[in-house]
């Protein structure tokens, strides 16, 4: 099944915004609530990030542990330009702001806290995993989402308004509510629910390649000549898996590591563990994908010697059926003057009949060898 590919570095095209539910499209949107004692506030939206930051106060006096969230749907140049000035940001985190289709990793530049952070979605029609790249800044208790592509980090597409917006985050599931305990650990906990919610993404791209790979299965046995393609590029799809969630992997392995100088709280080392488990599933999954897969392609490249045998004997055995009568015809076509049968009546039958019985001993010969 031909199909074209994107390269993964080409950007996934966006869809047209509307101008009628965002009349200043020039201007990036910028989505912030705070949440305190484990609850989310109400959705503030702004076109600067220091009037995200200005939207949601800090209450120093009080006792409750708070945090803010900023939600960059869309980043533009101006606005991460804004974001490292009021920060103060390193001039390398500036840098890796600046460059998007980055591995997963972790960095801490001072006070900042930088991950980068890929989940992933499986499009079916294509056969193709395509990952959403997410950059994630911790300073003090603000927490900034930047989005690179057009989902969230659970896959969701991002709406083109902001009314769509703020339904989206004020969805139940979105609101935590199960999720206080954790929440009220600090902006280090929300780091770690989005790192679960981007490894859950990859549970359901496992399942359909899963279902490819038994297409591909049924393919290969069925003769299909395709299907040699088909492996090779769906084993490039699970290879692309494999190097995300490895890196992945690394990244949660840091963070354990960096647990004890940090002092990060043991209930957020536990979900950290968690977030582990899930993605040693995710690599494991992956990993019999690919052995499968090269499996698979053994088989087909055996089953195709198989018939190019097969096809081999069936033409040999014509070229024997065919060689006996030219034999035949090349003797008696000979110029010589004393020939046995040439001056013979029933010299030109008994030609025709050696060759016709000759190839008929032949055809049955080999179709008793199972050569026809």
């Amino acid at each position: 099944m031909a199909r074209v590919r994107r390269h993964k570095s080409e950007p996934i095209s966006r869809r047209k915004r509307s101008t009628v539910a965002l009349p200043e499209s020039e201007k990036p949107v910028l989505l912030s609530r705070r949440i305190v004692d484990s609850e989310p506030g109400d959705l503030s939206a702004s076109s600067t990030f220091a009037g995200a930051l200005a939207q949601q106060p800090t209450d120093h006096s009080s006792t409750s542990p708070s945090f803010t969230q900023v939600v960059v749907p869309k980043s533009t140049p101006e606005l991460l330009a804004e974001i490292a000035s009021v920060w103060e940001l390193h001039p390398v985190l500036v840098e890796d702001l600046f460059h998007a289709n980055q591995r997963p990793k972790i960095d801490r530049y001072d006070d900042v806290l930088f991950v980068v952070v890929k989940s992933a979605v499986y499009i079916d029609s294509a056969e193709e995993v395509e990952f959403k790249e997410f950059h994630l800044l911790m300073k003090d208790d603000v927490l900034v989402i930047i989005c690179q592509d057009d989902r969230f980090i659970d896959g969701s597409p991002i709406p083109q308004s902001v009314e769509d917006m703020d339904a989206y985050f004020r969805d139940k599931k979105r609101q935590w509510a199960s999720e206080r305990e954790l929440l009220s650990l600090g902006p280090e906990a929300l780091v770690y629910r989005l790192l679960d919610t981007a490894v859950d993404t990859y549970f359901p791209v496992l399942d359909g390649l899963q279902d490819d790979k038994d297409g591909i299965e049924r393919q290969v046995f069925s003769g299909d000549t395709a299907a040699a393609a088909r492996i090779y590029l769906l084993s490039q799809e699970v290879i692309d898996v494999l190097h995300t969630t490895t890196h992945l992997n690394r990244l949660t392995q840091r963070l354990g590591n960096g647990a004890a100088k940090y002092s990060i709280p043991s209930e957020l080392q536990a979900y950290l563990n968690d977030v582990t488990d899930h993605l040693t599933r995710v690599l494991a999954e992956a990993a019999e994908l690919r052995e499968a897969l090269s499996q698979i392609l053994n088989v087909n490249s055996t089953l195709v010697a198989q018939r190019q045998n097969e096809d081999m004997k069936k033409i040999s055995g014509w070229a024997a059926i065919l060689f006996a009568p030219t034999l035949i015809g090349a003797i008696y076509g000979m110029n010589f003057d004393d020939m046995p049968e040439l001056h013979w009546a029933f010299g030109y039958p008994m030609a025709i009949g050696l060759m016709v019985g000759l190839g008929v001993v032949l055809y049955t010969v080999f179709k008793m060898k199972k050569w026809m």
